[in-house]
C-alpha cells in the first residue's frame, strides 16, 4: 500500500508530507485548494507524462516522492519485476520507493529504490501498485473500446485478449502474403533476378534499423577521442585534483557557511545549496574516471567504422534512399523475392492462411464465452449497486453484438445498456443515461470492478459528483467497506462520503505577501466536526449543522 506522499515545489505546493494508513482515506477541502494537484503529483511519480508548467512558480525543480508498503503476493512479483529489470530491492524488500525530479527546462528524471528508471518502467511499476479512478470516468462508458476493456480487464480475459489479437495478426500477415503472392504471377523470371542480385548485395551489407545514426556517433568519438579525453581529464582536474580545485573551495565555503548557519538560521538554505553542489561536483568526478577509463584511442576501429559509413552511404545512394531507410529497402526486397517464390506454391500458403484463421476462430469463440460468462456476472452486480443509487427499478445489461467480420478484438462488439426506470427496455447508455445516471453507473461499475483488482491502493478522484443525500451515503458505505479489503483514497465534497473515512485530510490554500500555497493536514474528531459541517452548511456554521456533522460520524 502507499505509505508516505513527498512533494516539493509542485503547482502551488510549497512542502508537503502525508503518512497514509490502511482503510478508507477522505481528502477534503474548498474547490481549488489543491485536492486534485495531490492526485497529479503521484500520477506523475507512477509514470504520468510531465510538464515544466507544473513547477511552482519562481523554482528551478519539482520533486515528488511516494514510499509503498509490500507484502505477500505483490511482494514476492514486485521484487521479482526488480531484478528482472536490474533493480535493487530495499534490505527488508518489504519497501519500494519511487521518485520523480522535473527540471525547468524540461527534463525529467525518475528513480526507483535510488536507481534510475526509464518512465515506461516507473509506468510499469506503477500500473501493479495504484489503480486511479477519475472524475471524468464515466464519459469514458460512452466508448464502446472503453466497455470492452473495462469487462475483459473484471473477468482476467486480458491475456486472452492480447492472445486473440496476436492471432489474427498472424492470420492477416498469412492473407496479405497470400495476395502478394498471387499477383506476384507475370514476368516472375526476370523480376526474380533483378531482385536476387539486390537481395545478395544488400544481404552481405546488412544494414540495421538506427544504426547509421549509431555508426555516425562512434565515428564522431572516435574521431575526436583524443580531444574527448584531453578534455575530460582537464575537466577531472578542476574538479577534484590540482591545486584550489573546486571540490576544495566548495568545502571551504561550506566550512565557512556551516559556522555561521549555526549563528542565523537564514543562512541555512544557502548551506543546504552547496552542501548539494558538493555531492552534484563528486558524482561528476566519479562520471568522468568512469568515462576516462572507458574511452581510448583505436585506430583500427576508426578505419572500420570509416569503412562501415561508406559502404552504407554508396548502397543508400545506390538504391536512391536515405542511409536511414536502408534496412526498409532491404525488408521490401526480402519480402518480395519471398512472394515471388511463393507464388509458385499458392497451395501451401492457402494452407498456411487456414491454419492461421483456425488457430484465432478458437481462441476468439473462447474469448466469447468467458464474456459472456463474465458479462451475466456484471449484469447482475451492477444493477444490484443501482438500486442503492437512487435507481429503483433500474436495469443494466451487456449486449454481445456479433461484428458481420473477425477483428482483432474477437468476433464481438461490447455495448453496455442500461433502463433507468421499471418497465423501460435497456438502451445503449450513450442513448439513454443522463449526467447524473451516468455518473452513478460509473461509480457503481468502478466499485464493483475494483472488489477483484489485484492492485492494492485505489483511488477515486471525485468520482461522486452528481449525487447526494442517501445515495451519497450509500458510496460512502461501499467505499468503507472496499477499504477493508484495498487501501482506498477518495477526494470528496459530500459530507456523506467524507463521514465515512478511517482517517480524513482536510486541503486548504493559504496566500502570504501575495504566494499562494497549498497545505494539508489530518483532522481529530473535533475538526472532522467542523470540516464536515462546512461541507453541510457552507461558509455558515451553525450549532444545527454541527449536529448533523457529529450524527454522519456518529452513524
Amino acid at each position: 500500500m502507499l505509505c508516505s506522499l513527498s512533494i516539493r515545489d509542485f503547482v502551488i505546493v510549497d512542502e508537503l508530507d502525508i503518512d497514509l494508513e490502511k482503510g478508507f482515506t477522505v481528502l477534503t477541502g474548498e474547490t481549488g485548494a489543491g485536492k486534485s494537484i495531490l492526485l497529479d503529483a503521484l500520477s506523475l511519480v507512477l509514470g504520468e507524462r510531465a510538464d515544466p508548467s507544473q513547477i511552482r512558480e519562481g523554482k528551478q525543480k519539482a520533486e515528488i516522492s511516494a514510499i509503498f508498503s509490500l507484502s505477500g503476493k505483490l511482494q514476492q512479483s514486485i521484487n521479482t519485476w526488480l531484478e528482472n529489470e536490474g533493480f535493487t530491492a530495499e534490505d527488508d524488500g518489504l519497501t519500494l520507493i519511487l521518485k520523480r525530479v522535473i527540471d525547468s527546462g524540461g527534463r525529467s528524471r525518475s528513480f526507483i529504490n535510488g536507481g534510475t528508471a526509464t518512465l515506461a518502467q516507473l509506468k510499469d511499476l506503477g500500473d501493479q501498485l495504484v489503480d486511479i479512478h477519475g472524475q471524468h470516468a464515466h464519459q469514458l462508458l460512452l466508448k464502446s473500446g472503453a466497455q470492452r476493456d473495462l469487462l475483459d480487464n473484471q473477468a482476467n480475459l486480458s491475456e486472452l485478449g492480447q492472445q486473440v489479437t496476436q492471432l489474427f495478426h498472424q492470420w492477416d500477415a498469412a492473407r496479405k502474403q497470400l495476395e502478394n503472392a498471387q499477383k506476384a504471377g507475370e514476368n516472375l523470371q526476370r523480376e526474380q533476378e533483378r531482385l536476387t542480385w539486390q537481395l545478395e548485395e544488400l544481404d552481405a551489407l546488412a544494414p540495421k534499423e538506427g544504426e547509421w545514426a549509431e555508426v555516425e556517433i562512434e565515428h564522431a568519438r572516435l574521431a575526436n577521442a583524443a580531444k574527448l579525453i584531453e578534455g575530460s581529464q582537464t575537466a577531472l582536474q578542476l574538479i577534484e585534483t590540482q591545486e584550489g580545485n573546486a571540490e576544495e573551495l566548495l568545502a571551504k565555503a561550506f566550512g565557512e557557511i556551516e559556522d555561521l548557519a549555526r549563528l542565523d538560521s537564514n543562512l541555512e538554505d544557502a548551506k543546504i545549496a552547496i552542501e548539494s553542489a558538493q555531492i552534484q561536483l563528486s558524482e561528476a568526478g566519479h562520471s568522468l574516471n568512469r568515462y576516462l577509463q572507458k574511452i581510448d584511442v583505436d585506430p583500427e576501429r576508426l578505419a572500420e567504422v570509416e569503412e562501415r559509413l561508406k559502404a552504407l552511404h554508396a548502397a543508400a545512394k545506390k538504391f536512391k534512399v536515405t542511409p536511414e531507410e536502408l534496412h526498409l529497402t532491404w525488408q521490401d526486397i526480402q519480402e518480395k523475392v519471398t512472394a515471388i517464390k511463393d507464388a509458385q506454391d499458392l497451395e501451401a500458403l492457402e494452407s498456411t492462411v487456414k491454419a492461421a484463421h483456425t488457430a484465432y476462430l478458437k481462441d476468439a469463440k473462447v474469448l466469447s464465452a468467458q464474456r459472456a460468462k463474465a458479462a451475466k456476472a456484471l449484469e447482475i452486480a451492477v444493477t444490484a449497486a443501482m438500486q442503492d443509487l437512487s435507481m429503483a427499478g433500474g436495469k443494466f445489461a451487456i449486449e454481445l453484438v456479433k461484428l458481420p467480420n473477425e477483428t482483432s478484438h474477437g468476433l464481438e462488439q461490447i455495448e453496455f445498456l442500461v433502463a433507468g426506470h421499471p418497465g423501460v427496455s435497456p438502451k445503449p447508455l450513450s442513448k439513454v443515461a443522463s449526467g447524473g445516471e451516468l455518473a452513478r453507473i460509473s461509480l457503481a461499475i468502478s466499485v464493483i470492478t475494483s472488489e477483484h483488482s489485484q492492485v492494492p491502493t485505489l483511488i477515486f478522484d471525485e468520482v461522486d459528483s452528481g449525487i447526494g443525500g442517501a445515495v451519497a451515503e450509500t458510496v460512502g458505505k461501499r467505499l468503507k467497506e472496499l477499504g477493508q479489503i484495498h487501501q482506498v483514497l477518495c477526494v470528496t465534497h459530500l459530507a456523506q462520503v467524507a463521514a465515512q473515512g478511517h482517517q480524513h485530510w482536510k486541503v486548504e490554500k493559504n496566500s502570504i505577501h501575495g504566494i499562494t500555497t497549498s497545505s494539508i493536514t489530518s483532522l481529530n474528531r473535533n475538526d472532522r466536526v467542523e470540516e464536515i459541517a462546512r461541507m453541510l452548511g457552507g461558509a455558515e456554521i451553525t450549532d444545527t449543522t454541527k449536529r448533523h456533522a457529529r450524527e454522519l460520524l456518529g452513524n
